[in-house]
């Protein structure tokens, strides 16, 4: 690492406070995946040089059908302590493909007839949320007369950035945003119902969007430079 530092010389300073962030980490953990929260510009670096260890895992353990029905199988709690030991906190979800193959085949009365019939469900939406717990990702919706729309963004994103995921101007001329919680809306049933129960919020740039916000973004259009 160090020769490849010292050939590109304009670049050593930015290298070299990699390679200090890099020695921190090889003294203080065992794995770079033992440290959950890092901010978007180590991030940034860490996706350049893509560490095995630095990259969050959610074990897939694919059963047969009739094993995944009756929720019994030899290897299973074999794997789950091998992941324990050697990956403590991840998460091990079993599941079919051979099942999952054939609900896709079904229609959606018969998947449901199907799966009511053996007592079981898809492990397709647990698989999903656990990726995306993993990659520390969330949605926020937009919604209009035409269409409603969800963005993705990573955890821990304040109001100003999120808008920037739309447009850029959205962020640089951000003023705030009106925040409404997704089980509001489903709970009340409209956006008036949510405004006349008092759980419509008007946030500023220092707000952290939460995951399941809907949020219509207010901002200033950017002037344009003046022609000579």
């Amino acid at each position: 690492m160090e020769r490849s530092l010292r050939r590109n010389g304009k670049s050593f300073l930015y290298g070299e406070k990699f390679a200090w962030m890099c020695q921190d980490i090889v003294s203080s953990v065992d794995s770079v995946r033992d440290i959950i929260f890092f901010n978007d510009k180590e991030i940034e670096v860490l996706n350049k040089h893509l560490f095995l260890t630095s990259k969050p895992m959610v074990y897939l353990v694919n059963l047969s059908e009739k094993d995944y029905i009756r929720k019994k199988n030899k290897w299973l709690i074999k794997i789950k302590e091998w992941v324990d030991k050697y990956d403590p906190g991840a998460l091990v979800i079993p599941f079919s493909g051979a099942l999952e193959l054939k609900l896709q085949e079904l229609s959606a009365e018969e998947r449901q007839k199907y799966l009511e019939a053996n007592m079981t469900q898809s492990a397709l939406p647990k698989i999903i949320k656990a990726g995306f717990a993993a990659l520390q990702r969330e949605y926020f919706f937009t919604a209009g007369p035409d269409e409603v729309r969800a963005w993705t963004i990573r955890k821990g994103t304040k109001a100003p950035q999120a808008a920037g995921k739309i447009h850029t101007d959205f962020e640089k001329g951000f003023i705030m945003a009106e925040v409404m919680k997704y089980e509001d809306f489903k709970d009340e049933g409209s956006e008036n119902a949510v405004k006349a129960a008092g759980k419509y919020r008007q946030q500023g740039r220092n707000y952290i969007v939460e995951d399941g916000d809907i949020i219509f973004f207010k901002f200033n259009t950017p002037q344009q430079p003046k022609k000579k």
